[in-house]
């Protein structure tokens, strides 16, 4: 696999957005110009079906309503891009609930560690009461949330410096998280010493070694290419985390009702669509990053449970999150520690 350097890869992802967006723009101006921003490459499922939304809901909608995607953090960081969907200056906008719960804290609750043993325990909590719960909770906050979620991944820690096989490891390892609370808590009591930046500056930081590590699904390891400035990945799949579509509240329902249902359909269609691909990818993608050089190792999952319980993460959270969301996730996981 040819190694590009970061610099390049952000050009090129630009200039892909850039010629996505002339293609597509409809000869005549539409009535509604929207733009959908995500920290993600153009590469990533989540922007291959944006993109295929968006041009279904162009034709459908007769070009009334033009949706345009800025991946890669274009529009701004994370926490950015969130003032300005809630300034209006965005109109779409996805988002991992554990960064969102600085706005609406409930938001972060799937993110608790080892909480989802498998993929059928995350679709029936976030597709059922658990979701409903969290979109409530966005919805008081002024913001449209759509009702599928769409998959990140189980995340896997990747480090430059020693493979991480129990917690022990983590001790003094400075681990790049993103900017969350519970992200933080979660690390601090397994050991390690998290660093929080934005996921666009943390190529660079892996880079020049202001993080030794960092925490992602195979799938954005991949994308992003962190690959080329990691050399070990441990299979700890301690989170599972997705992205939330959120819109403006006042620019969507500026659309007339025809359209805000055609968008919301075809968004939810590509969101289900988007879940097969990830789960697609992340089933090969070990052989073509460990072809990449990536060394990967299997761990303990229980040894790293163990430690939260112990430190008192769980108790914490539980605490924080209240017994009602608490519960409603527990209907779904059974009883965590």
């Amino acid at each position: 696999m040819d190694v590009i350097s970061r610099r390049a890869f952000g050009k090129g992802s630009v200039a892909a957005a850039s010629l996505f967006a002339i293609r597509t723009r409809p000869a005549a101006a539409a009535e509604f110009s929207y733009k959908f921003a995500n920290n993600l490459p153009p590469t990533h499922p989540l922007n291959l079906r944006g993109n295929e939304a968006a041009a279904r809901i162009r034709e459908a909608t007769s070009g009334r309503v033009d949706i345009q995607l800025f991946p890669s953090s274009q529009l701004g960081s994370d926490t950015d891009a969130l003032s300005q969907l809630r300034s209006g200056a965005i109109e779409l906008f996805t988002m991992s609930g554990l960064i969102l719960s600085t706005l609406v804290p409930p938001a972060a609750i799937n993110g608790i560690g080892f909480a989802f043993k498998d993929y059928d325990q995350v679709w029936a909590a976030m597709d059922g009461a658990l979701g409903a719960r969290i979109r409530s909770e966005i919805a008081k906050r002024g913001l449209m949330v759509f009702d599928r979620i769409w998959d990140n991944g189980y995340r896997q820690i990747t480090t430059s410096t020693k493979p991480i096989v129990s917690p022990a490891d983590l001790e003094g390892t400075k681990l790049r998280v993103p900017v969350s609370a519970l992200w933080t808590s979660m690390f601090q009591a397994l050991g390690a010493s998290p660093i929080s930046i934005n996921i666009n500056e943390c190529y660079s930081a892996l880079q020049t070694h202001i993080a030794d590590g960092q925490e992602n699904p195979l799938a954005v390891i991949e994308t992003t290419k962190f690959y080329e400035v990691q050399k070990y990945c441990s299979l700890t799949n301690h989170m599972w985390d997705g992205y939330w579509l959120l819109a403006n509240r006042r620019s969507f329902e500026a659309l007339p009702e025809d359209a805000r249902e055609i968008v919301m359909r075809e968004m939810n269609r590509s969101a289900m669509e988007q879940r097969a691909d990830v789960a697609i990818l992340n089933a090969k993608l070990r052989g073509k990053l460990e072809a990449g050089g990536l060394v990967f190792n299997e761990v303990n999952t229980g040894a790293f449970r163990d430690k939260l319980k112990e430190a008192g993460f769980y108790k914490e959270w539980r605490g924080r999150f209240g017994s009602e969301v608490w519960d409603t996730l527990e209907s779904s996981v059974g009883p965590l520690p």
